[in-house]
């Protein structure tokens, strides 16, 4: 007996109450390349990542003690930094690297971001592992690497240990939402 079949929310229906399910698996990976302290990094990244580091003292985080400071490396050379800035009305606050894009898109239009190097440290513990940014600085990360059809690598450490480098944004933002949904 054969049955039509009509595709519905992942499954095949055959005629009436009887369905399959139909799915592949599909694995998304990315490389990361690891150096193992930030004194490993070659000596261009090194210079970035030292910004980064001398932003983060600046960072204003009085109720999390939790700073990061971000510095963006720009095609016409140009470093422009940031920090975390909080505020007692928690969502009103800025993250360092969110400070640093939009900072290079306003003094800086149309310029390519080529890499930014992100480092954090807490006065609570050692920030020992590599920090990545959070959602919405991916995405605002995203908006540019989309924009200016050119990847923005990420350089990101801790107070110590390991540091990480991956290629572009979309590595750690994997099916990124972009203007195209829209």
């Amino acid at each position: 007996m054969t049955y039509k079949t009509r595709h519905r929310a992942g499954f095949v229906i055959f005629g009436q109450n009887q369905w399959k399910w139909v799915m592949e698996k599909k694995k998304i990976s990315f490389d990361l390349s690891v150096y193992d302290a930030v004194e490993s990094l070659p000596d261009d990244e090194l210079k970035l990542m030292q910004a980064a580091i001398a932003a983060r003292k600046n960072a204003y985080a009085p109720y999390s003690d939790f700073y990061v400071g971000a510095a963006a490396l720009l095609e016409n050379g140009e470093v422009v930094i940031g920090n975390n800035q909080e505020n007692a009305s928690f969502p009103a606050g800025l993250c360092a690297e969110g400070v640093a894009v939009f900072q290079a898109g306003s003094r800086f239009p149309g310029v390519v971001i080529k890499t930014i190097a992100i480092s954090a440290a807490s006065n609570k513990y050692v920030v020992d592992k590599p920090t990545a940014p959070c959602g919405i600085c991916r995405q605002s990360i995203s908006e540019y690497e989309n924009r200016q059809k050119t990847p923005i690598s990420l350089l990101m450490a801790g107070e110590k240990g390991s540091v990480f480098k991956c290629e572009s944004v979309a590595d750690i933002l994997p099916l990124g939402f972009d203007s195209s949904y829209l």
